[in-house]
């Protein structure tokens, strides 16, 4: 049996071609709209699993560090470090800061930590040159996206800090590069007011006393004690707001990324059913060129079963066609983006799978018309 759709896709191959291009392209952007989102969930994670900590302390009624406003002494690691079942415990500060640079400032994620404490939020692996940090003040180790060299000098504050490391990978939650300063200068950036704002402080008789505050007291748990029983009794005795690290993945990925994915969600739809529309758009067009070609198949006696076959198999190749452009495309785009893209093969697969569902529903338009197609029209010219 000739195969219809084989010899008709060989007489416009070029046409083929380019049309499943076009809608390669498309699903190509859905593919990176789902990498986009992939990728957002990698990145909540990042700095949660380079600290490794099993407890998150942070102020009462508060969400924690990256979700909302947080502020509690520093000496309060002490109290959580002689508490039973908890092995380590050390204060850290987050906040947004904008790099000096040459060409325009760089917004980051400053992380300061002791650097002579039991816990350190530098992953070596992610540390690609230089050192960590091993001096209390104008140290900093940055990420190889902001664009700083080994030994270049930042200004920062009333301050000039040295770049001492560089890391690959290391982004916060939203996607901004991370820094590290020590525990010191983060505090003295965060917390500590201008020479002028002090005296005034002074003349109206505040103290200034937030020098001494962080955001959270990251902590890690005994082998062999229970991590929401340690928990709850920090939350009972300290009167804090207490997560583990469970919990405080389960805020970054559902509380923060939450309407990011249901937009990104609602966006790869909408392009899927674009594409669908648009492959039924090109199946109809293709039928209507050839009614005449499919009037004189009916006049010779084929079968409607053997010509809906043909236009089926056009369509399904269409997909196949246009998923493999698409593949293709987001694989050579992916890493221009600004943020990070993660393209998995399961994805792939089941994108691949909607296509070609997808691809045999646009088809029924091109179905219906040869079916109505009227076999006398193939006589008169």
């Amino acid at each position: 049996m000739i195969n219809l759709a084989a010899r008709d896709i060989k007489h416009t191959l070029g046409k083929f071609i380019v049309t499943a291009m076009g809608v390669g392209m498309l699903l190509g952007i859905v593919l990176i709209m789902i990498g986009v989102y992939r990728g957002m969930m990698v990145e909540a994670e990042i700095l949660l699993d380079d600290i490794s900590a099993d407890l998150w302390i942070v102020q009462e009624n508060t969400m924690g560090p990256f979700a909302e406003s947080s502020r509690v002494h520093e000496d309060l690691k002490n109290i959580i470090y002689v508490m039973q079942g908890v092995e380590k415990s050390e204060a850290m500060t987050f906040q947004n800061i904008q790099l000096p640079h040459r060409e325009k400032p760089v917004r980051v994620v400053a992380v300061g930590y002791d650097i002579y404490g039991a816990i350190n939020p530098i992953n070596q692996k992610r540390l690609i040159k230089g050192r960590e940090l091993k001096t209390d003040h104008y140290e900093i180790v940055v990420t190889d996206k902001t664009g700083f060299k080994l030994g270049e000098k930042i200004e920062l504050g009333r301050n000039i800090y040295t770049v001492v490391g560089i890391t690959h990978n290391t982004v916060s939650n939203g996607g901004d590069p991370l820094v590290y300063i020590s525990l010191k200068d983060a505090q003295e950036l965060q917390f500590l007011y201008s020479n002028k704002e002090i005296q005034n402080n002074i003349a109206r008789g505040v103290q200034n006393s937030d020098s001494f505050l962080v955001n959270t007291i990251v902590a890690t748990v005994k082998s062999g004690y229970n991590i929401d029983e340690v928990a709850r009794d920090i939350r009972k005795w300290q009167h804090k707001s207490v997560y583990t690290a469970k919990q405080q993945k389960e805020i970054l990925t559902k509380n923060l990324i939450e309407k990011s994915s249901k937009q990104i969600g609602l966006f790869t739809v909408i392009l899927v059913v674009v594409s669908t529309i648009i492959i039924a758009l090109i199946i109809y067009t293709m039928t209507l060129e050839k009614m005449k070609e499919i009037a004189i198949m009916k006049l010779m006696g084929l079968p409607n079963s053997l010509i809906i076959s043909m236009i089926v198999k056009e369509t399904v190749l269409l997909g196949v066609f246009a998923f493999v452009f698409g593949n293709i495309f987001s694989h050579l785009v992916y890493d221009k983006f600004p943020k990070l893209v993660v393209l998995q093969i399961p994805d792939a697969w089941t994108l691949f799978g909607v296509i070609i569902i997808a691809s045999i529903l646009a088809s029924f338009v091109g179905v219906k018309k040869v079916i109505s197609a009227d076999p006398a029209a193939a006589i008169g010219g």
